[in-house]
């Protein structure tokens, strides 16, 4: 098991009734999929808000971070950096900023 933290943007912590960063016990591989799985597991509230429900794709207007590199490209089986699977650093689901 891995303790891997995750910091959610404002309105999904107050949808999800957290303060602060949310810690989940990760099973097998720590890659954005399995993170995302338990963190849905646990806050089943936000499904749907940060991946789409039936494609399980990335919502457009939503990246993810870890170690002050952008992952949202990545493919959702990757391996996130080992400070991520160590609890060292976070990995952060950010809100996109759109505009001009």
């Amino acid at each position: 098991m891995n303790a891997v933290r995750v910091k959610l943007p404002a309105h999904l912590r107050k949808l999800a009734q957290v303060d602060g960063e949310v810690a989940l016990e990760v099973s097998g591989p720590v890659t954005q999929r399995s993170v995302l799985d338990a963190l849905e597991a646990r806050h089943p509230v936000l499904r749907g808000t940060i991946r789409d429900h039936t494609t399980l794709r990335r919502r457009a207007f939503v990246r993810f971070f870890a170690c002050e590199e952008d992952l949202s490209h990545d493919e959702p089986d990757a391996l996130l950096p080992a400070a991520v699977a160590a609890g060292r650093e976070p990995f952060l689901v950010v809100g996109a900023m759109a505009g001009g």
